[in-house]
């Protein structure tokens, strides 16, 4: 079984070395030549979306919340389906007009220079953190199979993910998710109802949660899309809705878009995919806690059953699975992270004169540096869910009203936008420590971050607007 990752791993070092030799240009690594069509769009926004979160992660919740899991990644599907149909066509129309490369080139090109610094530090932080949860996956999926420690694991997964991003940047990256995708999608498919053939018949796995549980309540929230509770699945939905809306990774790869349609179709297919897969990791969460009822980590569920119920022909290939997983989504973080520091920092105030070679290479080392800072947070984070909702609630707080209100609006000022994201990132960080992250009624700190940048930019930019009015008609009167 090990082996047999090993040599996965060496193929997706392989395609990635065959692309690396076809770019040459900035562009050709950031935005893969403007020339993604809605195949490949998808796959690449298909694999980025299925990393630990949805695959180790969500089946963890499973294990702990049954089949309300459902919401963790149904919440992307449901955000990438707006997505699909609003945001994404039209800020690629205006990428392709403006030859925007990141996010931060939009934010610049619509407020200033400031807010592009003040969203890139606060993403900076966030996507490292992010990077982390995906190496701690990788990590899992390695004790499972080999009872290597957490160390070894987050240095084996940072190591290939690193070269073989830094070998092409998002040309190189589209063509490995192309086969990562395809190793991902088989291996489910096939293991997930083995896996439940081998524990006998669903029946038989809900006699088992019966036994568990003992309380017919309890096992009946278990096995209900809404049994854990409607706060919860609404923290999650606040949170992960606007998060796959507004994410630079995969607006950033919306730039590589070859035309409109390729952006409806790709990212509509991606969000379909989601919702339907979003069963799977539940399901699989609860067949482990049916057959391991006391894991003494809830995110080792996946790789366990993967690893001790399936033959180990299968349980190599579903692992190779959850592995295509977990790398695919650290390429879309390194192309976020290195994307962002190239062009926001490097390029706006370090060299305003770089060429494109010299751009390509600040994006190679900065994936170099950006995956050994991911390896080292990997170490010290205690979840993958942890992880992931430090970087979905900087990301949300700091990112949804700014972009959403200056795409569809001409109202948000850049004062009042900057106070909006310090105000939003202040209050969900109060909110969140003074309630222990359970929010304050129905809403959740994410929430109230949110409202609060929304009443900022509203009340701000309306001032501004009364005082530059005021100035104005008192100029005329003189």
């Amino acid at each position: 079984m090990l082996i047999l990752l090993i040599i996965y791993a060496i193929l997706l070092l392989a395609v990635g070395a065959v692309v690396a030799r076809r770019v040459q240009t900035a562009d050709d690594f950031l935005v893969a030549r403007r020339g993604l069509g809605p195949g490949l769009l998808f796959t690449t926004l298909l694999a980025a979306n299925i990393g630990a979160g949805s695959t180790v992660g969500a089946a963890g919740l499973g294990y702990t919340f049954g089949l309300s899991a459902w919401w963790w990644v149904g919440s992307a599907g449901i955000g990438s389906l707006i997505l699909a149909l609003t945001v994404g066509p039209r800020i690629w129309r205006l990428a392709k007009r403006m030859n925007f490369y990141t996010i931060g080139d939009y934010l610049e090109h619509r407020y200033d220079r400031r807010v592009r610094i003040i969203i890139a530090g606060v993403l900076w932080v966030g996507t490292l953190v992010l990077l982390s949860g995906q190496l701690m996956a990788i990590s899992f999926i390695l004790e499972a199979v080999a009872g290597t420690g957490k160390t070894v694991g987050c240095l084996v997964g940072g190591v290939v993910v690193t070269l073989y991003f830094m070998a092409g940047g998002l040309l190189s990256s589209a063509w490995v998710n192309l086969v990562q995708l395809s190793v991902m999608v088989f291996g489910f498919v096939i293991a997930t109802p083995v896996a439940l053939g081998r524990l006998g018949s669903w029946h038989a796995i809900t006699e088992q949660i019966d036994a568990r549980l003992v309380d017919a309540e309890r096992v009946a929230a278990y096995l209900s899309l809404t049994g854990a509770g409607g706060s919860w699945i609404m923290r999650l939905i606040i949170l992960l809705v606007p998060a796959f809306i507004v994410s630079p990774g995969l607006l950033q790869k919306i730039y590589g878009a070859k035309e409109t349609r390729a952006v409806r179709l790709g990212v509509a297919a991606n969000a379909v995919c989601l919702l339907l897969f979003a069963f799977v990791p539940p399901l699989i969460g609860i067949m482990a806690r049916a057959h391991f009822p006391h894991l003494d980590h809830q995110e080792l569920a996946l790789p366990l059953v993967m690893a001790r119920l399936l033959p180990p022909w299968l349980g190599g290939l579903a692992l190779a699975a959850v592995l295509s997983a977990e790398l695919s989504t650290c390429d879309a973080i390194l192309f976020m992270l290195s994307t962002s520091l190239s062009t926001d920092l490097y390029r706006t105030y370090i060299n305003p004169r770089a060429d494109a070679r010299g751009l390509l290479r600040v994006n190679r080392i900065t994936a170099l540096l950006a995956g050994g800072g991911g390896v080292v947070l990997a170490l010290g984070l205690p979840s993958i869910i942890a992880a992931l909702t430090i970087f979905y609630g900087l990301l949300v707080v700091s990112l949804c009203v700014p972009l959403l209100g200056g795409l569809y609006s001409t109202w948000p000022g850049t004062s009042s936008v900057i106070s909006a994201i310090m105000s939003a990132v202040g209050v969900t960080l109060i909110v969140h420590f003074l309630t222990q992250g359970r929010g304050v009624g129905w809403l959740a700190p994410e929430a109230w971050g949110i409202l609060v940048s929304l009443v900022v930019v509203v009340v701000g930019t309306g001032v501004q607007r009364w005082r530059a009015r005021r100035g104005t008609e008192a100029s005329k009167s003189r």
